[in-house]
């Protein structure tokens, strides 16, 4: 069981794609996702799962980082909710978005990152602390900063609560991931066990949130001549470059850069989705762009952890650690 739990991690990007096209191809068998079971709302149950899981996974001296390295994380912090919204906004203006579809990629914009970049990180073996503790800090700071940027950016044109929406982050976000936290704190033997098993549950759970909402937006989805999967291969490979390039800029190391392109670039677009199917009821098409960005930036961010460990880290990282070493002789 281990073992296939652990393929279904590894091989995640190829999973949600083909959720994808299961959600475009046999609509009616995934439906459900986006309805209720028992009065239950299943893809925010979804949603509260994977964040349950991603508290398993923390500890409180992952925070400890804030501490020690407090403008590294600052800088990435900001990249987070600067950087991705304001690519966002621009990508949807310039593609000239119907307002769903503008909100729905300003929220993927809006929404911190997910667990997903934890794992391109150390696969393109980038400074894995500093991404845990972006990821943690920024989802801490997700119920506060999403709704404020969203409304910011697009609550002039569509009309949203943005005190709803903080209450929705805290229900769907902290507050699993708290009890996520204490289950690691109080039960550490029974988390430990978990471990194993849930990021696979999170995988699959983030690849039936794919295939329900592309599911139900179908028709639609076919309309939109491939504009918006442009959009989000846009935003997030721009992410990426723009991430990279400031740490850069604001003197960081090879390695912490590569973990500022990825943080910066990789979303928590399951959220995205969820908060936009809550909030945006009488547009169902603002949940797409989430959903579509939650299959490819598992793609990219495979491809590009590639390119880091083949092409750019053997050229770049042992010549800055040359320099470092010589600086200090």
């Amino acid at each position: 069981m281990k073992t296939f739990c652990h393929l279904i991690g590894k091989y995640f990007g190829i999973i949600a794609v083909v959720f994808l096209i299961l959600g475009m191809t046999v609509p009616d068998s995934f439906k459900w996702v986006v309805g209720n079971i028992g009065g239950i709302p299943v893809l925010s149950t979804l949603l509260g799962v994977i964040m349950f899981g991603m508290g398993t996974t923390l500890n409180l001296r992952d925070f400890a980082l804030v501490l020690k390295r407090p403008v590294d994380v600052f800088v990435g912090v900001c990249a987070q909710y600067l950087i991705m919204p304001s690519l966002a906004f621009l990508l949807a203006m310039a593609f000239n978005l119907d307002p769903a579809l503008t909100a729905g990629v300003v929220l993927v914009g809006t929404c911190p990152g997910g667990t997903s970049s934890n794992v391109i990180t150390f696969m393109s073996k980038g400074d894995l602390a500093l991404s845990v503790t972006m990821t943690s800090v920024s989802t801490l700071l997700s119920p506060i900063l999403t709704p404020l940027i969203t409304y910011q950016l697009i609550g002039q044109k569509i009309a949203f609560d943005p005190l709803g929406m903080f209450w929705s982050i805290i229900q769907i976000v902290i507050i699993p991931i708290c009890l996520g936290l204490a289950v690691k704190a109080l039960l550490p033997k029974l988390a430990e066990q978990a471990t194993d098993y849930l990021p696979a549950v999170s995988a699959i759970a983030i690849s039936l949130i794919i295939a329900g909402v592309i599911a139900v937006s179908r028709d639609n989805i076919v309309k939109t001549s491939g504009i918006i999967l442009l959009v989000v291969i846009c935003h997030n490979c721009l992410g990426y470059l723009l991430g990279f390039i400031l740490a850069r800029i604001t003197g960081m190391s090879w390695k912490k850069a590569i973990a500022l392109s990825v943080e910066v670039g990789m979303q928590n677009s399951g959220l995205a989705t969820g908060l936009a199917k809550t909030h945006f009821t009488s547009m169902p098409m603002a949940t797409v762009p989430g959903a579509i960005f939650s299959a490819w930036h598992n793609i990219s961010g495979a491809l590009l952890a590639w390119i880091f460990v083949n092409f750019l880290n053997p050229k770049y990282a042992p010549a800055e650690e040359e320099e470092s070493v010589s600086s200090q002789a």
